[in-house]
């Protein structure tokens, strides 16, 4: 059995027609992954055997050029992941002020230009469409680097639109909630700010106790619930990379869900347990 979420209802329709010969087996959902505990609920998949969190944004979603993900495609500036939500980029574009666009761009794009950038967008406005606000950034950013000088003004958008970290940190923790014991959670990350969240919170949930060393005795109560397979992400191969070379960036972190000796010994005395 297989249950898909997504916020994109014109993803849904892809996944529905591709995944139409398992019937019954795949329910899809459109709903954000920060409700991933009340969708597995509602739905009674619980618990599960395997999570898989495939981050950003798809193939799909870049090329479509009414969504404005894209500084190929010329289009609105959307970048929403879902028609449902109210904030687009062009809010974010032409409604803050130039030091609140700076600060965007520098916390979620890790864009150095970012005083630059969000001057010119400021002395520029308005900028409505996903073209213009590229070429605006290349003004600024040059056309030196190997990547798309627009890329990472066009990433801390898109992050902000979605609300995407808040989301991650919000969803992993119930991830392992309704996980079975020695289910699988797998994480595709692909930038750092997302790989940095998933990396801390696996090593933070395969320790027991919290407490700083200076303190004698645990006073946080925390247990250990994870067992991390990846001490390091795994990377795309070269090969895959000619294949595809969407997936160059692509970060792969698993962990298992962890179950203590006390915790087997309670499965495994426990009498006449259905």
């Amino acid at each position: 059995m297989l249950l898909g979420i997504d916020l994109d209802p014109q993803s849904l329709e892809v996944a529905q027609r591709n995944l139409a010969p398992f019937g019954e087996r795949a329910l899809l959902v459109e709903a954000d992954f920060r409700d991933l505990k009340r969708v597995a609920k509602e739905h009674f998949f619980y618990p599960v055997d395997g999570i898989l969190l495939d981050l950003g944004l798809s193939s799909l979603q870049l090329d479509r050029p009414e969504g404005g993900f894209s500084f190929l495609h010329d289009g609105p500036l959307d970048m929403r992941f879902s028609p449902r939500q109210k904030l687009t980029a062009a809010d974010l574009v032409n409604g803050l002020s130039q030091e609140e666009l700076a600060s965007l761009l520098k916390r979620y794009g890790q864009e150095p230009k970012a005083k630059s950038i969000a001057r010119a967008i400021t002395l520029h406005r308005p900028i409505e469409s996903s073209c213009q606000l590229a070429a605006t950034v290349a003004r600024v950013v040059g056309r030196g680097r190997r990547l798309h000088p627009a890329t990472k003004t066009f990433l801390a958008l898109r992050i902000a639109v979605n609300d995407e970290l808040t989301a991650l940190e919000e969803a992993l923790p119930q991830a392992v909630e309704i996980l079975a014991v020695g289910g699988r959670l797998a994480v595709i990350s692909f930038h750092s700010l997302e790989d940095r969240i998933v990396k801390e919170f696996m090593q933070r949930e395969s320790r027991g106790c919290l407490c700083p060393p200076e303190v004698p005795v645990c006073r946080c109560g925390h247990r250990r619930s994870l067992q991390v397979f990846t001490k390091k992400p795994v990377r795309p191969t070269p090969e895959e990379v000619e294949r595809n070379p969407r997936s160059r960036s692509a970060r792969l972190r698993i962990a298992a869900r962890f179950q203590s000796v006390e915790q087997q010994a309670h499965l495994l005395y426990r009498p006449n347990s259905p």
